[in-house]
């Protein structure tokens, strides 16, 4: 007999007998105590009640010791399957990506070499471009409201364009380094290299809310570009095949995209050649990625792995 079931025959005899118990030991300790102080005959029945309990709580004991504390859900992983591969200029040091009216802006960086492009989808030819000019290195671009934000690495300045013309609108400031931007309708979200998202009102630029990104306890830094899909946060980690699928309201990592071997060895040879870019087509559904100086910006659709 196993010791659960013992247990549970016990107190099943323990619930059916207790009242003619009771009255046992009542009459028990009566009849044997009767000249004892009222104080030792009260502990002494109080004792054999607790006598009695003694197994029950036992076996209670076993119960809740026993009992196991589910695991936490672990963050799932996401696979890929390419849709669609499309060329990519292979002098775009990709900051930031955005798909809008089947066209692509984006932004390209390094000293000398910034810029805001428009780039027609399927033949990678840039439509329209202007240039950002030295000292300043481009960073992550977002489309809200009929206007593109663009931010700057190390100069914590950000430029306003007009999204259909490009002429420049404005600037915008920002305290510490500039890396990734998106936007949830009502917010510009900021990643500045560090496990850290800002969400800055457009209005004034004031931070309204920060998030700190986290895999259960572990901080996830060199947070980079970013798109906002589908209530999510998408972000590139720097020098890193995948991208994080971040839960907005807390931080938490809901899940991970595995994205290595998408472009063969020897397409890229500079180190910094490195997977930063990501693009999402609301109206069909689709998501694009690409990389500093990749020579291609594939379609993928993302398949469960665990």
């Amino acid at each position: 007999m196993s010791r659960e079931t013992y247990c549970l025959i016990l107190l099943v005899i323990l619930l059916v007998t207790r009242p003619s118990l009771d009255t046992r030991v009542r009459i028990l300790t009566s009849n044997l105590f009767s000249s004892w102080p009222k104080k030792v005959m009260r502990r002494t029945a109080l004792s054999g009640a607790l006598l009695l309990s003694i197994p029950a709580l036992a076996c209670q004991t076993t119960s809740v010791a026993n009992l196991k504390t589910p695991e936490k859900d672990k963050v799932p992983i996401y696979g890929y399957q390419v849709v669609h591969t499309f060329p990519h200029d292979p002098g775009a040091y990709t900051q930031g990506l955005v798909f809008r009216d089947g066209k692509l802006l984006e932004s390209t960086g390094q000293v000398g070499h910034s810029s805001l492009r428009r780039v027609e989808l399927e033949t990678g030819k840039v439509l329209q471009k202007v240039d950002v000019d030295a000292p300043y290195f481009a960073e992550g671009i977002t489309l809200l409201k009929g206007k593109i934000y663009q931010l700057t690495w190390q100069h914590g300045l950000g430029f306003i364009y007009d999204a259909w013309t490009f002429q420049k609108l404005g600037e915008f400031n920002y305290q510490g380094e500039g890396w990734g931007l998106a936007n949830d309708g009502q917010f510009l979200i900021l990643s500045d290299g560090s496990n850290r998202i800002r969400f800055l009102d457009p209005a004034n630029f004031e931070v309204r809310k920060t998030i700190a990104v986290v895999d259960g306890r572990a901080p996830v830094n060199e947070l980079n570009e970013l798109e906002y899909i589908q209530g999510e946060i998408y972000a590139n980690l720097w020098h890193a095949d995948r991208i994080a699928r971040i839960d907005p309201r807390t931080g938490a990592v809901i899940g991970w995209i595995e994205l290595t071997g998408l472009l063969a060895r020897g397409e890229v040879s500079d180190e910094e050649a490195v997977l930063n870019g990501i693009a999402f087509d609301e109206t069909n559904g689709r998501f694009f990625v690409t990389g500093k100086l990749w020579p291609k910006l594939f379609e993928i659709r993302l398949t469960r792995k665990s």
